[in-house]
């Protein structure tokens, strides 16, 4: 396919950068101004556009903007995209109707939405393999056309609808950042007992896997999954003792993993009592 990029930042020139890799033609990076589009347009031999520029012929026109901004830039596009077939944004929460103004310019819409995390535009077009990318349009042709540019990018394609998109996206966010919160916490525990932080790597990695493998509930280990309550307060008196700042927080997962394991009854009393400081007490 021929292809019009338009917002050269991490997504958008992921995706160009993969697509051009896997065979396609990016005959277009657009930008606010023709100068901020020259460097991402020579990385794949495309022309620098700007906003207000009849677009070159294209197969798919891609919005890689914000969320919020996506229906107004459509708009400004849509007297300049006579010679192109469909648009697509790239969003896992906006609605396809964000581009109605293509649609009323007789562009076929959809949106295009990788499950992935795009950090730079280089490492972004190698992680798009193997990710899978949500595809959200009621036009059978376009989904076709979609479905085949995942594939060739070594992505595996999904139907998206869009009544399902915000809770998608939120299942999106809290895989990709609750974890985190959980590692930052494991971090300064580890800090504090003097343990270096990389030794937890075989351990989350293997955890992941065992998740992906098992299913997250199945792969539930550990002392609360036991039900073994004597040695989690001796968890919580070290962390309210060497990190007080998780205290909450810590109660807060361990009852969350005491309701999966199915062990509420075993937890809540021990949960209520060390979510108050000990000075408290």
């Amino acid at each position: 396919m021929n292809l019009t990029i338009v917002g050269p930042g991490r997504a958008g020139m992921s995706l160009a950068l993969a697509a051009a890799a896997a065979g396609h033609a990016v005959v277009g990076i657009l930008a606010r101004t023709a100068e901020a589009a020259e460097q991402p347009a020579g990385s794949v031999g495309a022309a620098a556009l700007a906003i207000g520029d009849e677009l070159p012929p294209s197969d798919l026109v891609v919005l890689a903007v914000r969320d919020d901004a996506i229906t107004a830039v459509a708009a400004a596009l849509a007297g300049t995209v006579a010679r192109c077939r469909a648009a697509v944004h790239v969003s896992g929460l906006a609605p396809v109707s964000a581009l109605d103004p293509l649609a009323d310019s007789d562009l076929s819409v959809g949106s295009f939405h990788p499950l992935q995390t795009l950090p730079t535009p280089e490492a972004g077009a190698t992680r798009l393999a193997g990710s899978w990318i949500g595809i959200t349009t009621d036009i059978p042709a376009l989904k076709e056309r979609l479905e085949s540019l995942a594939r060739s990018m070594g992505a595996h394609p999904f139907a998206l609808p869009d009544e399902a998109k915000a809770t998608y996206h939120a299942g999106a966010a809290a895989a990709a950042n609750f974890p985190l919160a959980a590692l930052a916490m494991a971090s300064d525990l580890f800090e504090q007992a003097g343990v270096p932080w990389e030794a937890a790597r075989p351990l989350v990695e293997a955890v992941i896997a065992n998740a992906f493998e098992l299913g997250p509930r199945a792969a539930l280990t550990g002392p609360v999954a036991r039900g073994d309550v004597a040695t989690v307060k001796g968890q919580f008196d070290a962390v309210y003792r060497d990190t007080p700042e998780w205290r909450a927080t810590y109660a807060a997962f361990v009852q969350i993993l005491a309701r999966l394991a199915g062990r509420v009854d075993s937890f809540d009393d021990v949960i209520e009592q060390w979510r108050v400081p000990q000075e408290e007490r």
